[in-house]
């Protein structure tokens, strides 16, 4: 009996309920895996309809449709001879199932549905299912019709159970169940199992692929065994971008990786173990003792063998080698992310294009970069004849016959920045910064001021209700100044939907067509609730929505080098301003003066509200200390130091400014989610949109008692008295 066998996973960049689409791709991928000698194939979690369905989840159409695509798959003669594993929703006795379905050569094995369900941070999976709470247990699943011929029979196993082949054992996890205290690949491995399945539905996080790739080594490195890691890749229909990386690793050993960003839509990994080396990594007698009281699996039996003798005695086939991981650093991940997001938003929703409203700040620059760092992406791909990509190219960039060859070249077709200045407010410096920028990328740029507009609006205040608002550095109130900033505000998101509608038609572009508005409000600013309800926060999609402002920089400094945009340095050494304020010899309109806190402050509270989920009080606790004179500091530490009253100062105005904007939230622009500490409202984030006065609270008042005795116990210190 052989005992050398290769394996295959992969990354596919599925669409929610793009079932034709999406089996198409599921079918490419078993091609490519026989290609390369696997005798198993493994795909990402709910493949078949796609993981971000959300509530469509619950109609019974979708699982009617699953099944014609499995139906598909299975009649498929070229899918033969290799063992699948796909994803798919399963009803079984009028409830729902997240499931694995098993197959080879047109007949279904076993149907293992989800044991542990995810339902943190962006995951609601009990709204859509249930989990299988009987661990080890199985039953009869009488399937559909349509599937008894090729069956040969009405129904199959359903539950808990692995396969068993005449030369190994194959067991199955699901995402979320490699994340648990317990998860089932330890009882599958104590059982006897030696080949573990992963199918994946996990999404982008910044920083996050570290933590994936340790729980998934260690796995094996303690159990023994094979692992193989599928997942989604790319943006499936809403906020999220699915970041790939499938892998396969052995007794902790990492042998195959796909990439983690990509344009290509199916991609396969494969590697070549030895079965023997399991067997003789779990030699331990330790090991052992706890497996003769492993609970008991149903092995699911079949007569194919993932080894063969004759593969075993082939010397030109060896075992695949450990690799070290690939990681890209914080910079590349966005620059990577977003790209490949946007290029997937664009391609499926049938617009023309992009538009920014460009400032001369560096939260707009970051997101005309990111539509660079696309176009740049995008000329890869053609260039390494991805058949997709060029047909996307031909179908998007129509202003000539050729297909664009450089990133500059793309940007002029499919990408439009404007700046919106005023004749008081708008310095010179934002103006030449943004046409600098334009011109750097190759955007198609337009240099305008709202000023008539402006003054329209102002008008009526002042023929209507017979007032003239002025602004504060003119003598008017705090209501007058948000007033007319607001007007210059919301004008701008007017005119950069007028122009986002009307710039393909004045361009003759073949077709028309409009643009889709891009936003450019970082994590911060939404967080604080920087900005207007409606302004040019108010888009069709914000890349950076949940980026923060010191990423920001970081990425914008990596692109000046990377991308070779000497340009970019100006926006960095700029000081960040909303310019709504008529800039005077004495004043110039300062963001971090106007918040009242810093954006590293900032980050901070929006990790210690969400990440570290603490109020106000306990992050008066936490950052007393923190921020403290008496905490230790080394080289390069730019951690604040404040009192304790200048702590309770600062927390007090996050959490005051954080309540009354929280309605804001319930308009934001959808982001791209790239920091889990993001105030989505949508999904992510789910708080009330009406708070109580929190200078009123009992969080506050406990943060004043505290104070107070701090303050006692510093002045009895002075004094040479310890207060308690």
């Amino acid at each position: 009996m052989g005992h050398l066998i290769t394996v295959a996973t992969c990354n596919l960049n599925q669409w929610a309920l793009d079932f034709e689409g999406n089996t198409k791709r599921i079918i490419e991928s078993i091609h490519k895996a026989k290609e390369a000698g696997a005798s198993l194939r493994v795909g990402p979690e709910l493949e078949i309809c796609g993981y971000g369905c959300l509530d469509h989840l619950l109609e019974q159409d979708l699982y009617l449709h699953s099944f014609q695509c499995l139906e598909t798959i299975l009649r498929d003669e070229s899918c033969y001879d290799i063992l699948l594993d796909v994803g798919m929703p399963i009803i079984h006795r009028n409830v729902r199932y997240n499931c694995r379905v098993i197959c080879f050569n047109g007949k279904i094995l076993l149907i293992r549905p989800k044991l542990y369900l995810a339902g943190d941070g962006n995951y609601r999976e009990q709204r859509f299912f249930t989990p299988w709470l009987r661990p080890q247990y199985c039953e009869d699943y009488y399937l559909p019709r349509m599937l008894w011929d090729l069956q040969g029979s009405n129904k199959v196993r359903i539950g808990d159970a692995v396969i068993s082949t005449p030369d190994t054992t194959i067991g199955c996890e699901t995402c979320e169940e490699l994340f648990t205290p317990d998860p089932p690949h330890n009882h599958m491995s104590l059982n006897g199992v030696e080949v573990i399945t992963n199918s994946s539905g996990s999404h982008f996080t910044l920083r996050k692929l570290n933590t994936r790739l340790q729980l998934i080594t260690e796995a094996t490195r303690k159990n023994g065994g094979v692992y193989i890691y599928a997942n989604q890749q790319g943006c499936d229909g809403d906020r999220l971008y699915y970041d790939g990386c499938a892998m396969i690793i052995c007794n902790g050993k990492l042998l195959a990786q796909g990439s983690q960003f990509s344009l290509t839509d199916v991609e396969v990994v494969t590697a070549t173990v030895d079965l023997e080396e399991v067997r003789a990594y779990r030699f331990a007698p330790s090991r052992g003792l706890q497996a003769v009281k492993a609970p008991v699996y149903e092995r699911i039996e079949t007569r194919f063998e993932l080894s063969s003798e004759a593969g075993d005695l082939d010397t030109r086939r060896v075992p695949s080698l450990e690799i070290e991981p690939r990681y890209h650093s914080p910079e590349e991940e966005i620059a990577s992310c977003t790209g490949a997001y946007l290029w997937d938003y664009l391609r499926r929703c049938g617009a023309a294009g992009y538009l920014v409203p460009l400032s001369g700040g560096i939260d707009s620059c970051a997101t005309a970069t990111i539509v660079f760092s696309m176009c740049r992406m995008v000329i890869e791909a053609v260039k390494a004849g991805n058949e997709q990509v060029i047909a996307d190219v031909k179908r998007l960039a129509k202003f000539t016959d050729r297909i664009p060859e450089t990133p500059e070249d793309l940007c002029g077709q499919i990408f439009h920045t404007v700046y919106m200045g005023m004749s008081k407010q708008s310095s010179k410096e934002t103006r030449q910064r943004a046409k600098d920028l334009a011109d750097a990328i190759g955007a198609y740029h337009v240099n305008l001021d709202i000023d008539e507009v402006y003054n329209a609006q102002r008008n009526l205040i002042v023929n209507t209700l017979n007032f003239e608002p002025k602004f504060k550095v003119e003598g008017g109130t705090i209501a007058e100044n948000l007033t007319l900033q607001n007007i210059q505000a919301r004008s701008r998101m007017v005119t950069a939907y007028e122009f986002a509608q009307i710039l393909p038609s004045t361009r003759k572009r073949p077709g028309g067509g409009s643009l889709l508005v891009l936003g450019s409000a970082n994590v911060g600013e939404s967080l604080r609730g920087y900005l207007t309800k409606y302004d040019c926060s108010s888009a069709d999609i914000n890349p950076i929505g949940s980026i923060d402002k010191s990423d920001l920089k970081r990425f914008i400094a990596w692109a000046e080098v990377n991308f070779n945009l000497p340009c970019l340095h100006d926006f960095l050494t700029a000081v960040p301003t909303a310019e709504l304020e008529p800039i005077t010899e004495t004043y110039v309109q300062s963001d971090e003066a106007d918040m009242g806190m810093t954006y590293d402050e900032l980050t901070v509270f929006g990790r210690l509200r969400k990440v570290d989920k603490l109020g106000p009080y306990g992050m008066f606790q936490r950052l007393v200390h923190e921020w403290g004179p008496s905490r230790p500091r080394v080289g390069g530490d730019k951690t604040p130091v404040y009192t304790p009253k200048q702590v309770a100062e600062k927390v007090k105005r996050f959490f005051h400014y954080y309540a009354i904007n929280r309605h804001k939230m319930t308009t934001l622009t959808p982001a791209l989610h790239c920091n889990d500490y993001s105030p989505d409202d949508n999904r992510f984030d789910l708080r009330p949109f009406l708070y109580p006065p929190f200078f009123q609270s009992i969080g506050f008042k406990c943060i004043d008692k505290d104070l107070e005795k701090m303050e006692a116990r510093q002045k009895g210190s002075t004094d040479g008295d310890i207060v308690d």
